[in-house]
C-alpha cells in the first residue's frame, strides 16, 4: 500500500550524482540557480544557514536538561542546582501516570508513579516543582501531550499564585498529539478530540501568552522508534503542516501563531546527515509556509530544540555513551539548533543519576565555552559534502511530503497506519543489520569488553513516592470545596460535548484544586479513551538477516519444537503499565514472527491481571514483558504471582531497561531469562526455545 522507495540506510543517499545539487529548487524565495549554501543568508527565508543572522556569535544555544525526579520536591532541588551551575532553561519530564491522565492513587498506575519523571496530581505539586524559581525569568519546556490541558493550567495557576501573569511566561509545551498516535503513545483521547485540544491551546496562548510556544512538533520520538532521518523529517513537517491548517481553520491568521511554532529533533550518530537534516528542515518549512502568504518572515522560520539519541546509547560499556552523546551534540550545534538536551551515559541501564546528568550537562558547557564553535554562522555551509547531503535529504523528504498530501494529510495517513508501518519497518531493518554485524556498535556487537566496570544507578522507591502523592491528594480533597469542584468538572464535560473552549474552564478547575485525573476523566466522559489494536509486521527482519547462522539455528529450533508438539511455540509480547515506548516490543514481535513463533501482541497499557487473562485465554507458552520505565520492579512480580496461582504452564522472560543488579531478584521470583538492550534477537530466540523445550520435556516426565 502506497509504495515509496525508502532508504533504511542513509548511506544510499550519498551515492547520488553531486552535480545535481540545486538547493534553489526547494528555496522559498530564490528564482536563480545556485550550487552552494553560500548563496543563502542566515536570518532570512528560507533560513537554510540558520534562523538568526548572527546565530551563536551573539547568543549561544540554550542548555536544557530534560529531567524529573519522582516527587516535585526532589525535582525542584535538582532544577535549582542545575540553574546555579549554568543551565539556562528547564525541561520537565513528567511520570507516566501524569502523561496518561491518571492521579497517583489510580489502580492502573501502581508501578508507574514517580518513574521516568515527576508526579504531578494538582496545582499544589506544580507550585512545589517551581518553588523559589522565578517563572518570569526562566524558560520552561514541558513534554506533555496527553494530559496537556490540566498540566498547562497547573503551570499557569502556579505562576499566577507566584505573582507572575501568563503574559510573562516563556517556554514551550510539546502538545504534539499526532506524533503520539504514530510512535510514543501517551495519548488519552481519540485523534479528533485530541486535535481539538491542541487547537484550543494554540488559540489561548496566541491571545494571552505572547512569549510562550504552544507546540513543539516532535521528530525525536519518531527517530527513537526507528525512523530514518528522511522519515523523521518528512513526518514531522507533515504534522506541523496539519497543525497550521487546523489553526487557520479555527480562525487564526498565519502570523498570529506561526512565529511561535517550534520543532524538536532527535540527533543520532550519522553525524553529517544530522547536520544536513536540520539545515534541510528550515529550508523545507519555509517552502511549506510561504503559500499561506505570511507578512511576518518569522512565520516561515523553523526554530528547533534537539536532543541526543537515547536509542544509540548502549547498556554495555556505558562510558562509550559519553563520546556518543558528544558527537551527537556537536551535530546538533553545527546544524544550528536553538536549544539542546544531552542524554546521560546511564540511560540505557536505568533512570539517570545526578552525576551522569551533570556530565551530560557539562558536555554542552565544554562545547559552548571551550571549542570555538560559537565563533561563526553555519560552519559547514558551502561544504561540497554537507550541501549534497542537505539536497539529498530535502529531495527525499519532499517526495514523502507529496505522498502524504495525496493521501489527504497526516491525520488521514496516521488513521491508515502508513507512517507507523514505515517506521516499524525501518526499526526492524536496523535491528537486523545490527544482529548480522552489517552495522557495528562498539561494546555491543564488536570490541566487546568481557569484564566491564559497573556503574551506579538511580533507584526510585515507587511505592514511597506513591504514598507521598496519595497523602497529598487526600489532604487536598478534604480541604477544597468539593461541590465547586464537581460543578466545574461537569462544565468541562459539557463544554467538551458541545465543542466550546476548554482551557478557560480547566484553569478554573485548577484554581479550585481539581486533580489532573479528575479533569482528564471529565474530558474522557465526553471524548472516550483511545485504544489501538497492535499489528505485527512480518518479513522485514528476515529479509535483512536470513543468511545469519544464529537466525538459521533459531528457525531449526522452531522446526524441532513443531516436530514434537505439532504446532509452533506461542509467545505473547506484552508491556505492562503506562509506558508507550514500544519500539523494542514491535521489533521483537516482528523478528520472532519471522523466526517462526506464533506471536501475539497485547495492547499497550495492560495491567498484570489483564496480561495474565490473555495468557490463559490464548494458551500462551511464553510471555515476554518489555520494561523501559522501571515498572518491572512492581508489575512483573504481580504477573508472576498470578501465574504461580494457576495450573497453566507459561515461561516469563523480561526485556528492556532492567539494571543488572535487579536481575537476581527477578530470577528468584521466577523469571526464566532477561534480555537487555543490545541482545541479538536470533540468539535470544534460540536460547528461549532451548528453555521452552526443556520445560516441556520436564512437564512430560
Amino acid at each position: 500500500m502506497f509504495e515509496t522507495s525508502i532508504n533504511h540506510n542513509s548511506n544510499a543517499m550519498r551515492n547520488r550524482d553531486v552535480s545535481k545539487l540545486k538547493l534553489d529548487t526547494l528555496s522559498a524565495d530564490s528564482g536563480t540557480e545556485t550550487n552552494s549554501g553560500f548563496n543563502f543568508a542566515a536570518g532570512i527565508p528560507p533560513f537554510l544557514r540558520g534562523p538568526y543572522s548572527t546565530m551563536y556569535t551573539q547568543r549561544p544555544w540554550t542548555i536544557r536538561q530534560y529531567a524529573g525526579f519522582s516527587t516535585a520536591e526532589d525535582s525542584n532541588r535538582f532544577y535549582k542546582k542545575n540553574l546555579a551551575e549554568g543551565q539556562k532553561g528547564l525541561s520537565v519530564a513528567f511520570d507516566l501516570a501524569t502523561h496518561r491522565g491518571y492521579d497517583s492513587d489510580h489502580p492502573r498506575v501502581v508501578g508507574d508513579v514517580g518513574m521516568a519523571g515527576v508526579a504531578i496530581d494538582t496545582v499544589e505539586d506544580m507550585k512545589i516543582l517551581f518553588d523559589t524559581i522565578p517563572l518570569q525569568d526562566i524558560s520552561v519546556s514541558m513534554t506533555m501531550n496527553g494530559a496537556v490541558l490540566p498540566v498547562l493550567a497547573f503551570y499557569i495557576i502556579a505562576a499566577e499564585e507566584q505573582g507572575v501573569s501568563p503574559e510573562q511566561l516563556s517556554g514551550t509545551l510539546q502538545n504534539d498529539i499526532l506524533k503520539e498516535f504514530m510512535v510514543r503513545n501517551t495519548y488519552i483521547y481519540p485523534p479528533e478530540a485530541s486535535m481539538r485540544i491542541t487547537m484550543d491551546i494554540i488559540r489561548y496562548t496566541s491571545e494571552h501568552m505572547p512569549r510562550f510556544n504552544p507546540i513543539s512538533i516532535s521528530g525525536y520520538h519518531m527517530q527513537e522508534a526507528g525512523a530514518t532521518p528522511a522519515l523523521e523529517l518528512a513526518y514531522t513537517l507533515a504534522d506541523g503542516l496539519e497543525y497550521v491548517e487546523g489553526a487557520l481553520a479555527s480562525g487564526l491568521t498565519i502570523d498570529e501563531f506561526a512565529p511561535r511554532l517550534s520543532f524538536f529533533w532527535g540527533i543520532g550518530m550519522d553525524h553529517f546527515m544530522e547536520i544536513a537534516k536540520l539545515r534541510a528542515a528550515r529550508m523545507l518549512w519555509a517552502k511549506l509556509i510561504k503559500p499561506f502568504q505570511p507578512k511576518n518572515p518569522k512565520s516561515m522560520m523553523l526554530r528547533a530544540h534537539s536532543q541526543t539519541s537515547g536509542y544509540s546509547l548502549a547498556a554495555q560499556d556505558p562510558y562509550n555513551n559519553i563520546t556518543r552523546t558528544t558527537i551527537e551534540a556537536t551535530a546538533a550545534i553545527l546544524g544550528g539548533t536553538q536549544s539542546l538536551h544531552t542524554n546521560s551515559m546511564d540511560e540505557a541501564i536505568a533512570l539517570p543519576t545526578e552525576e551522569a546528568a551533570r556530565i551530560a550537562r557539562n558536555t554542552q558547557l565544554y562545547l559552548q565555552q571551550e571549542t570555538g564553535m560559537t565563533y561563526t554562522v553555519d560552519p559547514w555551509g558551502g561544504s561540497h559534502y554537507v550541501e549534497k547531503l542537505t539536497q539529498d535529504i530535502a529531495d527525499q523528504t519532499w517526495d514523502l511530503l507529496q505522498e502524504i498530501k495525496e493521501i489527504g494529510g497526516m491525520t488521514k495517513a496516521v488513521e491508515l497506519g502508513i507512517p507507523q508501518e514505515r517506521i516499524e519497518a525501518a526499526a526492524a531493518t536496523k535491528q537486523a543489520r545490527l544482529d548480522s554485524l552489517q552495522d557495528q556498535v562498539i561494546g555491543v556487537n564488536t570490541k566487546i569488553v568481557e569484564n566491564e566496570e559497573k556503574i551506579g544507578v538511580l533507584q526510585v522507591d515507587n511505592q514511597k513516592v506513591r504514598s507521598i502523592q496519595n497523602e497529598r491528594l487526600r489532604t487536598i480533597r478534604e480541604e477544597r470545596n468539593n461541590d465547586q469542584v464537581r460543578n466545574i468538572l461537569n462544565q468541562i464535560t459539557e463544554a467538551a460535548k458541545n465543542k466550546s473552549p476548554l482551557i478557560e474552564l480547566t484553569l478554573e478547575a485548577a484554581r479550585q484544586r481539581a486533580s489532573l485525573g479528575e479533569i482528564s476523566m471529565a474530558l474522557e466522559k465526553a471524548f472516550g479513551r483511545h485504544a489501538v489494536k497492535p499489528i505485527i509486521h512480518s518479513g522485514v527482519y528476515e529479509s535483512s538477516i536470513q543468511r545469519d547462522p544464529e537466525f538459521t539455528r533459531a528457525k531449526k529450533q522452531i522446526e524441532k519444537f513443531q516436530q514434537i508438539w505439532s504446532r509452533k511455540p506461542r509467545i505473547l509480547i506484552a508491556k505492562t503499565g503506562q509506558d508507550g515506548h514500544d519500539r523494542g516490543a514491535k521489533v521483537v514481535a516482528s523478528a520472532y514472527s519471522d523466526i517462526g513463533f506464533d506471536v501475539l501482541r497485547s495492547p499497550l497499557f495492560q495491567t498484570p491481571k489483564e496480561i495474565y487473562d490473555t495468557i490463559i485465554k490464548e494458551k500462551v507458552d511464553v510471555v515476554g514483558v518489555s520494561s523501559l520505565a522501571g515498572g518491572h520492579k512492581t508489575l512483573i512480580p504481580q504477573l508472576l504471582t498470578f501465574l504461580q496461582q494457576s495450573t497453566h504452564p507459561c515461561i516469563v522472560i523480561a526485556g528492556g531497561i532492567i539494571p543488572e543488579e535487579e536481575h537476581k531478584e527477578l530470577y528468584a521470583l521466577g523469571v526464566a531469562a532477561i534480555f537487555g538492550p543490545g541482545t541479538k534477537i536470533s540468539t535470544a530466540a534460540s536460547d528461549l526455545i532451548d528453555v521452552l523445550l526443556g520445560a516441556k520435556n520436564k512437564a512430560i516426565s
